[in-house]
């Protein structure tokens, strides 16, 4: 999927002895965006800020060795072994040392030339991603302008953080006109390190550069296209964050040194095995409990006491991706946490005052096959008109946030009708629910509408086996082990035929084996992910758990 930028220029900083200019570039191919303003609190924007480049530049992907010396080694050594067994010949002996000779002469030559190549791309991609990681953004940091804030957001190289950072007008003076609207800027490399010039004792003007609209020629030299071939699990995984903040969760806060404990024992230990996760335990009028495995370590948040209905244990993993909220830690009031469930994504929502931070965490930071089972977040959940959910999003587009009793009111809608036309939005990339404030905001994440026959799922089979679901088709039965490990098993009706899946979630909630009776199973076991009906199985799981 390709994105398509025109920046008038770069977004630059200027820093003098009393006073900080930020300078953002938007894209001047989408609708006029600006704004401008002087900043009251610079301390709190400037760790916000530096956060959530941590969130754009966050990959914490395993990473394999480099083992291209090694390969190139074995290569050569396994000639050497091949010619000491012919070598065992003595009819050919002598032959094959003159080759071997004029061969190790070649290779000699051939690693005199190439070496310094291969030290100095080393060194570049060493270099590239330890010292200038900014090279590695794969989409420019999003902003949007409203009458009452105007916000950042982006989304992390692994496909598994979403950040976004909100500041209401408090936190300017000196307003001056400002157009409200969505638009890509122009992040560029030396940006961070000057957001960490920012003091409180100089005066930071803040500004989206609205002169990059004043010219009418977009083939101008001066202008900077950017073209952006993103993959679909990007967009996707962008989409899937956006949906579920706007599910039902468990909510509770935190004291700012709770979190800070949180970071202290993960820096202090290092897990060698699973399960990797952070097991809240809540129960109400009782302190907030936390439980790090695998060391068992138990962290009883005394300043943080869960005021919610029920007791809930629910398990998250990625917790190594809270480390972005550690500069938040001295100037936050708290922390919100929302949990949807075990295994599903959560988001920790950092009160700045007249500035709020939000971090939303997919399942797991590794979002491939062996932990499907939150694609139907994107799916359907009420079915409404193309008229009404046209209606809705003017209105929403009016007022540019609302809540949806609002909005239904203003419409003469049911409640239902609009949240499913809001839902739609929100799925589409057009529209965002605002955690911190709780109301739904206008926000167009691309200029052009989204592919969503393409986005919704990554392949066929999580297409059918939502279709499975659907149909109520799909029954299953579970039986932990003793190990911590789960076992599902259960039929799918496909038709006439009854499939019998089965599968193992380990620890960490990884599917590591898994069986089927269908013809896909059949001819390619698990080397092409899992089929439709494990699908189906784990998702019927996850669904049936949280009810």
């Amino acid at each position: 999927m390709q994105f398509e930028y025109s920046y008038a220029g770069s977004t630059t900083v200027q820093n003098r002895g009393d006073s900080t200019a930020l300078s953002f570039s938007p894209d001047v191919k989408r609708p006029p965006t600006f704004f401008s303003g002087e900043l009251r609190q610079n301390v709190a924007f400037r760790e916000a800020i530096s956060a959530l480049h941590d969130v754009v530049v966050s990959d914490l992907r395993f990473k394999p060795k480099d083992k291209t010396a090694y390969k190139l080694w074995a290569a050569q050594q396994e000639q050497v072994d091949l010619a000491a067994i012919a070598a065992q010949r003595q009819s050919v002996a002598s032959r094959l040392k003159a080759l071997r000779e004029e061969l190790a002469e070649l290779e000699k030559e051939s690693s005199r030339r190439m070496g310094p190549f291969y030290a100095a791309r080393a060194r570049y991609y060493s270099y590239l991603y330890e010292k200038n990681r900014d090279f590695w953004f794969v989409l420019d940091p999003v902003i949007t302008v409203h009458p009452d804030e105007c916000f950042f957001e982006c989304f992390s190289q692994d496909e598994s953080s979403y950040g976004r950072l909100g500041a209401s007008y408090e936190v300017f003076q000196n307003v001056g006109e400002f157009a409200c609207g969505t638009t890509n800027i122009d992040y560029s490399s030396p940006l961070y390190d000057e957001f960490q010039k920012i003091r409180s004792y100089k005066r930071t003007r803040f500004e989206v550069d609205p002169s990059g609209f004043t010219t009418q020629t977009g083939t101008d030299t001066a202008y900077k296209e950017v073209k952006i071939d993103l993959p679909d699990s990007w967009v996707r995984g962008f989409l899937q964050v956006n949906s579920a903040m706007a599910l039902p969760a468990v909510r509770f806060t935190l004291h700012p040194m709770d979190v800070h404990n949180f970071l202290f024992i993960l820096k202090r230990h290092k897990e060698k095995k699973g399960p990797r996760s952070m097991r809240y335990v809540l129960a109400p009028g009782q302190p907030v409990k936390v439980v790090f495995e695998p060391w068992g370590t138990e962290v009883v948040c005394r300043r943080s006491v869960y005021e919610g209905e029920g007791t809930h244990d629910i398990r998250v993993w990625g917790r190594r991706r809270l480390g972005v909220l550690e500069r938040l830690i001295p100037v936050a009031k708290r922390f919100t946490v929302h949990l949807l469930g075990t295994g599903l994504p959560s988001f920790y929502v950092a009160d700045l005052g007249d500035l709020s931070f939000t971090l939303g965490l997919s399942g797991w930071t590794a979002n491939d096959w062996s932990t499907s089972g939150n694609f139907d977040l994107l799916a359907p959940r009420g079915q409404v008109d193309e008229f009404t959910r046209r209606r809705v999003f003017d209105a929403l587009k009016e007022t540019w946030s609302a809540k949806p009793e609002a909005l239904a009111s203003k419409l003469g809608l049911e409640r239902g009708a609009v949240l499913g036309a809001l839902s739609a939005w929100t799925q589409a990339g057009r529209a965002i629910w605002d955690l911190n404030k709780g109301v739904y905001r206008a926000r167009e994440l691309s200029r052009e509408p989204l592919p969503m026959d393409k986005l919704r799922f990554s392949n066929e089979r999580e297409e059918r086996a939502m279709r499975f679901l659907d149909a109520r088709a799909v029954d299953v039965k579970a039986r932990p082990g003793a190990d911590g490990s789960l076992e599902l098993s259960g039929t799918v009706k496909e038709g006439a035929k009854v499939l019998r899946p089965s599968l193992r979630l380990d620890a960490d909630q990884r599917m590591v084996f898994g069986e089927c009776t269908c013809n896909f199973f059949q001819q390619n076991k698990l080397f092409r992910g899992p089929c439709e009906h494990l699908l189906a199985l784990r998702l019927q799981h996850s669904r049936v758990s949280r009810t």
